[in-house]
């Protein structure tokens, strides 16, 4: 039997978790005199820690696959808990969003429709890919729909990081590197991917 090496599992983990990210915002908004600069913060922290815990769910397969140990049998196996972590993460920015723009008269003035779109269709998706990761949703919705709509969920996910990543590069320099992490979790998982496939073709060709 696989023991995780994960001290905490499942639930636990979830818990554990979002625990850090409710921590990390309200130390970000006590060391912050100014509430509305807090909350802007507050906004930046969540997205990073919502952006590192996709990634793990991203790319926890293909890690398997590729580097085959205990912590990557331990990513996979707790991967729908770290992807649930990240959807509460997510909430918890959306929260953050809202208050800023209680605080801030002008922040939703400035929006757009069209540059609300990606963060909307994102929204959308992460709320479907929580809502069926539980067995009752999964049975429900049956074995292929689920696989379909997870699959493609993530693809959608990680492009609209890599877009968002990649529209804020003229605004600063470092958001190159979130790009280009992006960039790296899409090749780690597509070579991921290949891989896969070809062992799953190896007892075949030896067959014929």
């Amino acid at each position: 039997m696989p023991v995780s090496t994960f001290r905490f599992q499942g639930w636990s983990l979830f818990s554990l978790l979002a625990a850090l990210v409710l921590l990390m915002t309200a130390l970000t908004l006590v060391l912050h005199p100014d509430l509305t600069e807090g909350v802007r913060s507050a906004i930046r922290a969540t997205a990073r820690s919502s952006f590192a815990l996709f990634l793990l769910a991203f790319t926890a397969s293909a890690f398997a696959v590729l580097v085959p140990s205990p912590l990557s049998r331990s990513l996979v196996r707790e991967r729908r808990f770290i992807g649930l972590a990240f959807a509460f993460s997510h909430l918890v920015h959306a929260v953050l969003i809202y208050s800023y723009g209680q605080l801030n008269p002008e922040f939703w003035p400035g929006r757009t429709t069209v540059g609300n779109i990606p963060g909307s269709v994102g929204y959308v998706f992460i709320l479907l890919l929580a809502l069926t990761s539980f067995k009752s949703t999964t049975r429900l919705i049956g074995a292929k729909a689920w696989k379909r709509l997870h699959v493609s969920g993530m693809w959608v996910l990680v492009a609209i990081f890599a877009y968002s990543n990649f529209k804020r590069i003229p605004m600063s320099a470092w958001y190159v590197l979130p790009f280009g992490l992006t960039c790296a979790a899409i090749a780690i998982r597509l070579v991921g991917k290949l891989a896969q496939a070809n062992k799953r073709r190896q007892p075949l060709q030896h067959a014929a």
